[in-house]
């Protein structure tokens, strides 16, 4: 499998959840500590469950935005 480009943040989330799955951090603590809900860490697990540690990362990178001008709006602009 090739290199996956990853922030600092997804990084920090993957070392917070392994410590979950290890068991040396509990639920509770693991959302204090990245600023999320219990439901949401729980939600992570299982997409590291799934799809391992790169499917933490964001799903939008590589993509174009969503709210972009079109270019022959920004052109005439």
């Amino acid at each position: 499998m090739g290199l996956i480009a990853m922030s600092e943040r997804d990084l920090q989330r993957i070392e917070v959840l392994s410590k979950v799955i290890a068991g040396r951090m509990t639920l509770v603590s693991a959302a204090h500590v990245l600023g999320l809900s219990t439901r949401q860490v729980r939600r992570l697990l299982e997409r590291i469950g799934a799809g391992g540690a790169a499917s933490i990362r964001h799903q939008a990178i590589g993509r174009p935005s969503n709210n972009r001008i079109c270019d022959g709006v920004r052109d005439y602009a």
